[in-house]
């Protein structure tokens, strides 16, 4: 066996593994991680084919048979999970094309990163946008002292630094009514509930900001898991329109965000128009929708948009959204398996008992 062919079958086996480990529903990092560049083992796994049957199309061995059907597979397999995050798979929720007078309601949000000392670049992406809401992640003092000025404009406001990577900061131009600081699952990572006042409507927004399953961070996704499935409970017995927002360390595909959306019966933007990565901003090869929007079926979409680099890791992603009659027909449905499921996996991160 020649070299190349060596270093083809060891690429195409390492490739395979790849895809195999994320339907390995554990919560120690090193199979979450593979949740993340789901768009990048595609194309890779595209390539590797591609070789294959360029060099091999004639072979008749099995060792390069199987090579090729497992890549043909996973190739396929990746495509049809990948399609629903593309134009060519179905919205989850309706595009609002009216050209009439109704109000938009505009939310930013940005995840900072707290080392980085660029402030006047959020400031003047805060201007140039002009949203109702701002939520900012990754928050120290210095950042809320160096971003003062934002609360000219908007009044209303939560503010929780803090120096451990995991301080929030809610700006809002809407009447907030009501207002919560919650520390769900680690009493050093907050999360809020804030209840603005938009078109003559209460609408209720939850942010937050789970640690990432990454050996610095957390060496399961256990913790980060509970609280988005937290919140999304929290979102379903809300009686009213709702949205969950921010930086969740999770991609838009993964287990954990799908099991979300069945239990909270809220909808992805992202469903039939593309993935819209933010994650990371300096490495365009590498990189995935980690800040998210998930709204509930009172809302139409106008536009969503990944912003300019604001010299973080992460994009700015901004959405505008138009209140319309209540469909349910694209949200997902929860069964009594997905239910007990979203049960367990909070229970677990209450308890700190990872799988």
């Amino acid at each position: 066996m020649g070299i190349s062919k060596l270093v083809l079958l060891i690429a195409t086996a390492l490739a395979m593994i790849a895809v195999l480990v994320p339907t390995i529903h554990k919560d120690l990092w090193v199979y979450r991680i593979f949740d993340y560049p789901r768009l990048q083992k595609f194309v890779i796994i595209g390539v590797l084919l591609a070789l294959w049957i360029f060099f091999f199309h004639e072979s008749r061995t099995w060792p390069d048979l199987l090579a090729m059907g497992c890549l043909s597979i996973s190739f396929l397999y990746l495509g049809y999970l990948i399609v629903p995050f593309t134009p060519l798979g179905k919205k989850m929720i309706y595009e609002d094309t009216a050209q009439d007078d109704r109000q938009v309601m505009t939310v930013l949000v940005a995840n900072v990163y707290q080392y980085n000392k660029s402030y006047k670049k959020l400031l003047d992406l805060i201007k140039v946008r002009d949203p109702d809401v701002v939520f900012i992640v990754e928050t120290d003092q210095v950042w809320l002292d160096n971003l003062k000025e934002i609360k000219q404009e908007y009044p209303h406001s939560i503010e929780i630094p803090k120096d451990n990577t995991y301080g929030l900061l809610f700006y809002s131009k809407l009447p907030v009514l009501h207002s919560e600081i919650n520390y769900l699952i680690d009493d050093e990572i907050p999360s809020i509930i804030a209840d603005v006042a938009f078109s003559d409507k209460q609408v209720r927004i939850y942010g937050l900001h789970p640690a990432p399953p990454v050996p610095q961070e957390s060496m399961h996704s256990t913790d980060r898991d509970a609280e988005i499935l937290l919140v999304g409970k929290m979102a379903k017995k809300h009686n009213g329109p709702c949205m969950v927002i921010g930086d969740l360390n999770d991609v838009a595909w993964s287990y954990t965000t799908n099991l979300f959306l069945k239990t909270s019966g809220l909808l992805d933007p992202r469903h039939g128009r593309g993935l819209y990565s933010t994650f990371h901003a300096k490495y365009p090869l590498l990189r995935w929708p980690l800040d998210h929007f998930f709204v509930s079926n009172d809302f139409h979409l106008k536009n969503i948009k990944v912003e300019k680099s604001i010299d973080s890791d992460h994009f700015p992603i901004s959405i505008q959204l138009v209140f319309c009659k209540v469909d349910d027909s694209d949200a997902e449905k929860a069964d009594s398996e997905d239910r007990e499921l979203a049960s367990e996996k909070i229970s677990r991160g209450l308890n700190n008992d990872p799988k």
